[in-house]
């Protein structure tokens, strides 16, 4: 999933402020590089850590869903305060104060499994989460500072490469440390002393984990901390509360920021339960332990698919180029959901293709010709990645009151035909008025 760009500069970029027109600064795009990459693989390495607390607490699909909620509600909690921390801050120490936050984050799981708490493990992830949403509201327009404003685009594409490489790589080394550690034995077959001894040595693997990426955290915020002061006449408006709903009536920005809502729903709902899927007997049937790196899969086809998606929408209108991968998506859910085995798996991981460009792409769409309002529409967004929260818990749901995992993937297949009409509805250019 990419990040919303969230504008919170008022710089001129002709005003001749060395904090608008770009810092030549090659060094600090290597630790914002590395801002894209953590952030982007710690968001998916939920999709690991859901089989493995399920299976240690015993939890039902809803029940385990609750980690995407605390996770992604975030998102709604934390992102306008963090703009303004950032706004106060600055960016650079802004980014030192997400970091650190992520930091306690991590740290907070070593408590969780001391005391093989399922609330405790929660509450570290969404502390860890409040650090990933301020991350986020620095890293976009820090990287369009750190250097030439010509190049400015460019820069971003390569940093959200970055992201999905992170998305990528991060499930693919978090289901050998920790899903790999899944003994013979499961936590159903235990009670009383045993199954809390259990929970807790099992837990080991995840703190270990999380202690690994504190780690890598707290030496990119010390690299960026000594950087702090080389971003000179930063200057930001003063924070005025949340303006900017007014632009929800607006019909084409409204549809794109409920097909955001809607599109991290589904692209996190499968992710979530996707390993889960995959052990079924019906359509793999081996353990966690050993399909979980097929994750990276579904994460890696959605970073290939931005390459092929940028070249093909040179030729292709976004619109309908949208609306083909969405209903792609569908198809692919109903291939699933109806076959057993490579095909059902395959096909299911193979949506990570179809949701390569559906981001960036509703975001352009939504977001065409609000003008100066350009940021408040950007935070609206932001808002918008709540669905995150929602969907896959009301996806878990489903599969618990009907017993199949198949036909909980009816409720993502319903958000991918909804997106699949917003690109119908914006396959032509906006020409309605400017927003103001």
């Amino acid at each position: 999933m990419a990040a919303p760009i969230m504008d919170i500069s008022s710089s001129d970029p002709n005003s001749g402020d060395p904090g608008a027109q770009g810092v030549n600064a090659p060094d600090l795009q290597v630790f914002v590089f590395a801002l894209f990459f953590i952030f982007g693989g710690i968001t998916s390495l939920n999709d690991v850590l859901i089989p493995k607390l399920k299976e240690l607490f015993t939890l039902n699909y809803t029940q385990a869903m609750l980690i995407q909620f605390c996770f992604f509600t975030a998102y709604l909690v934390v992102g306008i305060p963090g703009a303004k921390l950032v706004k106060k801050l600055g960016y650079m120490r802004g980014a030192v104060a997400g970091l650190v936050t992520m930091i306690v984050g991590c740290l907070l799981f070593i408590p969780a499994a001391q005391t093989a708490t399922y609330g405790l493990f929660l509450g570290a992830l969404f502390v860890l989460a409040s650090g990933v949403v301020i991350v986020q509201v620095v890293a976009n327009p820090l990287i369009s500072l750190l250097g030439k404003p010509q190049t400015a685009h460019s820069r971003l594409t390569f940093a959200q490469a970055f992201n999905s490489l992170g998305t990528t790589i991060f499930p693919l080394v978090g289901a050998a440390l920790i899903l790999g550690s899944i003994a013979s034995v499961t936590a159903a077959d235990l009670s009383g002393a045993e199954l809390a001894a259990y929970r807790s040595a099992e837990s080991q693997a995840i703190v270990n984990g999380y202690l690994g990426i504190a780690a890598a955290l707290a030496v990119v915020a010390i690299a960026v901390w000594l950087f702090r002061n080389r971003l000179k006449g930063e200057r930001h408006e003063a924070s005025k509360g949340f303006a900017g709903l007014d632009l929800v009536k607006r019909p084409r920005f409204g549809f794109g920021a409920l097909c955001i809502f809607l599109y991290v729903g589904a692209e996190v709902s499968i992710g979530s339960l996707i390993i889960n899927y995959l052990a079924l007997e019906r359509v793999l049937g081996q353990p966690e332990s050993v399909v979980g790196w097929m994750i990276a899969i579904y994460w890696g086809g959605a970073m290939v698919g931005r390459f092929i998606g940028s070249a093909l929408m040179r030729v292709i209108s976004p619109g309908k180029l949208l609306g083909c991968v969405a209903v792609g998506a569908v198809a692919l859910i109903i291939i699933s959901a109806n076959t057993s085995g490579t095909v059902a798996a395959y096909s299911l991981l193979a949506i990570g293709l179809m949701n390569s460009i559906m981001f960036p792409t509703i975001f352009a769409l939504a977001s065409e010709r609000l003008g100066s309002r350009a940021a408040d529409g950007s935070g609206i967004i932001n808002i918008a990645i709540f669905g995150g929260a929602v969907i896959p818990l009301a996806t878990g749901a489903i599969a618990d009151s009907t017993g199949s995992l198949a036909i909980a993937f009816a409720l993502p297949a319903l958000c991918y035909a909804v997106i699949a009409g917003f690109g119908y509805y914006a396959r032509r250019p906006y020409d309605g008025p400017v927003a103001g």
